[in-house]
């Protein structure tokens, strides 16, 4: 099976006293002790990054990795790739994210890794990713949509009640038919995808949501996601 787990926001490196989306991808890989690799390149590979995953990962039962491009653990980067259960990518600026991947034919393998079973999983950049389309700050001053992998059909927009300006861009880029209809995800939320259809919405907050944005007549159309907050 095809998995996908895409945060609009939360994990270890926004929540660190809140593992419950953490935990639950850990859980869907069904083995004691899963491979998992951070990938932190949106953020440039930052070492603090990297040290915030590991510091929270080393606590969990799993054996954590990493892969920087900019320090290569191996040549053979599709073999280190294929024998992760679980590939978890970090936050930062999308657009030079997916560059470097494409440079370095992650993209590809990525898609071969999701083929083989490998459950694909982030937050923000690590989200937006998977999806045709997102609603992006990589460009600095201001959101714009972004033309990402496509594992997944439509648009992503993260951190929908995180950042006060999100929502009625996303809504207004889809209304004038600039991003596709989507998904927009609040911080504490993940979308959990199965081969590539939604078959359930986690959070670890309470009152967080989802929702699945179109276009209306005369204006946009949400709709709420049903939402299992997993601390119940």
């Amino acid at each position: 099976m095809r998995h996908i787990i895409a945060m609009g926001g939360g994990g270890f490196s926004m929540e660190p006293e809140n593992p419950l989306l953490d935990l639950y991808i850990l859980k869907q890989t069904n083995k004691t002790r899963p491979q998992v690799c951070f990938l932190p390149t949106a953020s440039g590979d930052a070492d603090s990054y990297v040290a915030k995953f590991r510091n929270a990962f080393e606590h969990y039962s799993c054996d954590p990795s990493h892969l920087s491009l900019f320090r290569l653990p191996t040549s053979d980067l599709e073999s280190y790739i294929l024998e992760k259960d679980v590939i978890y990518v970090g936050g930062g600026n999308t657009k030079s994210m997916l560059a470097l991947w494409r440079e370095w034919g992650l993209d590809v393998i990525l898609r071969k890794a999701w083929e083989h079973g490998v459950i694909l999983a982030g937050l923000s950049a690590g989200s937006i990713c998977w999806f045709e389309e997102g609603l992006t700050d990589s460009y600095g001053d201001k959101l714009m949509p972004l033309k990402c992998l496509g594992l997944l059909k439509g648009s992503n927009c993260p951190h929908y009640d995180g950042e006060v300006a999100r929502r009625p861009v996303y809504r207004n880029y889809i209304q004038s038919g600039e991003l596709q209809a989507g998904y927009a995800v609040d911080d504490g939320v993940a979308l959990h995808f199965v081969e590539t259809e939604l078959a359930r919405t986690v959070s670890s907050r309470l009152n967080a949501k989802a929702y699945f944005v179109s276009a209306g007549d005369g204006g946009h159309l949400e709709q709420e996601i049903e939402t299992v907050f997993l601390g119940g």
